[in-house]
């Protein structure tokens, strides 16, 4: 039987208002020792404002949080940034421009006598693959290694937690998918709580050890990825992490009718919202009759845009042939369904 740790930090029922604006609304999450914590949501949600209460770089108005089993925060009372032993990188990285980047990530470990804080210098330099541009100055530096001078730097002096905020969004393509794959071996290697805010869904499904879904400042929703895509707890999260279809519904005896097919209801009879992500819609030889309206190539599949009844509905098609339009029958994957009342 595996025994959770506690939280290396514990957020509870934070608050933080600014004038007109609640930007956290009682928000409570739980960021565990060697694991990363996807903070997903859009702009202006409050994403970065609980970077900085937990950062302490501001105060909370209501709740508490707790780092390394001591206050940090609660109202009237606020641990300096310095005394929390979290770090934070910000997206502009604010990296010394008058230091090479040894001398960057070695800034703060004055406690370590130079042979220690050289030995810790190069081990950070091998585990984000920065050995040979130690002496290098950071405006010489591509987008993605100057990303990853700035979380070897916050990492240096062995914070507890580190905060990420967009850590990726500067980075296009075949680049972000590379300095992500060694930023993230990086980061697991310091065994560190990790918390990144971001807002692109899928780069948090697939960096995410656990997923918190905010929206106007509230928690919607926590757990694995894999359970928030396929449960969402409303409607709000589950447009949070992609495509949705949404679907007026019938529930019937325990059955729920749509114009794309029916699946199993636990809920009472009468009106729901049906909510199908476009892979869970599969043209067939069968099903449910509709007719194919339009169709786009994506590269590796196909949109499909079909209609039944009046009601029209996305799904991406994976397979070697082009969908022709017309009448078509498609068929649904009851696990990638859910239902909300209406």
């Amino acid at each position: 039987m595996t025994v959770a740790l506690p939280p290396s930090v514990d957020i509870r029922g934070v608050t933080r208002a600014y004038p007109g604006t609640l930007a956290l609304d009682s928000v409570s999450l739980a960021l565990r020792s060697g694991r990363i914590t996807c903070l997903l949501g859009p702009s202006g949600c409050g994403k970065s404002s609980l970077l900085r209460v937990v950062a302490g770089l501001e105060p909370v108005d209501s709740g508490e949080i707790e780092g390394g089993g001591r206050r940090l925060s609660a109202p009237g009372f606020t641990v300096p940034p310095e005394g929390r032993n979290i770090g934070l990188v910000f997206q502009d990285l604010a990296l010394f421009p008058h230091l090479t980047v040894a001398q960057n990530v070695a800034f703060g470990l004055d406690r370590l006598d130079r042979p220690a804080r050289r030995a810790r210098v190069s081990e950070l330099l091998a585990r984000f693959k920065l050995a040979h541009r130690a002496d290098a100055w950071p405006h010489t530096l591509s987008g993605g290694e100057q990303q990853r001078v700035a979380i070897a730097r916050a990492l240096a002096r062995e914070p507890a937690a580190l905060l990420l905020d967009e850590p990726f969004s500067g980075l296009d393509g075949d680049l972000k998918a590379e300095v992500r794959q060694v930023v993230l071996s990086g980061l697991r290697a310091a065994r560190a709580a990790i918390l990144i805010v971001t807002h692109d869904p899928e780069e948090a499904m697939l960096v995410a050890d656990d997923l918190a879904l905010m929206s106007a400042g509230r928690l919607l929703q926590s757990g694995s990825p894999r359970d928030c895509y396929l449960n969402p707890s409303s409607l709000a999260a589950a447009r949070l992490l992609g495509p949705a279809n949404l679907v007026t519904a019938r529930v019937e005896a325990g059955i729920a009718h749509s114009p794309f097919g029916a699946v199993t209801a636990d809920m009472p009879d009468g009106p729901a919202t049906m909510m199908i992500r476009p892979e869970g819609l599969r043209l067939a030889a069968q099903g449910a009759a509709v007719a194919v309206a339009d169709v786009h190539f994506g590269g590796a599949f196909h949109e499909v845009t079909v209609e039944a009844e009046g009601v029209t509905a996305i799904l991406r098609h994976t397979g070697p042939h082009v969908p022709a339009t017309g009448p078509a029958h498609l068929v649904m994957d009851p696990d990638r369904v859910r239902l909300f009342p209406h």
